[in-house]
């Protein structure tokens, strides 16, 4: 929708907020484990943002609102686009390469960790086309891999 450009977000409903209250909890959450050399708790952690993401568009279904409501469709999107930025700052520490490419699918730059926790990409901002942020591995290259590994 809307050719890459972020829509403005407009009205928040409850659900809408409830997000946004919990999505600005994971850069601390993450980052507290971290200095505690809690690893799996901190990926953990960002397991649950992502699981976030997936909810809230599962349940706001932006693909079928389109057409019949485009105000409320614009702020899931909006919304949606805030918690990929929070995954692409969040994810460094654990993929630096697939937190680098998904930066550069939504075009952000000089960003820290606390930038997570707000709204980073305004409405009108441009990102560049999606991209697999992961590759296939078929079966072959997994049997390839582990008849290397025996002795």
């Amino acid at each position: 929708y809307w050719d890459g450009t972020v829509p403005e977000k407009n009205n928040l409903d409850n659900y809408d907020k409830q997000v946004i209250k919990k999505l600005k909890k994971f850069p601390d959450n993450i980052g507290n484990s971290i200095e505690k050399f809690r690893f799996r708790e901190a990926l953990a952690e960002l397991m649950n943002l992502a699981r976030l993401g997936n909810k809230y568009l599962a349940d706001t279904e932006p693909w079928k609102l389109k057409k019949t409501n485009e105000s409320r469709t614009k702020t899931i999107m909006n919304i949606s686009i805030q918690i990929a930025a929070a995954l692409a700052i969040l994810s460094e520490p654990f993929m630096p390469f697939t937190s680098s490419k998904l930066k550069n699918i939504l075009k952000i730059k000089n960003v820290n960790w606390n930038d997570a926790k707000d709204f980073i990409i305004i409405g009108n901002h441009k990102i560049n086309s999606a991209t697999h942020l992961f590759e296939k591995i078929e079966d072959e290259k997994i049997d390839s891999q582990l008849e290397k590994l025996k002795f």
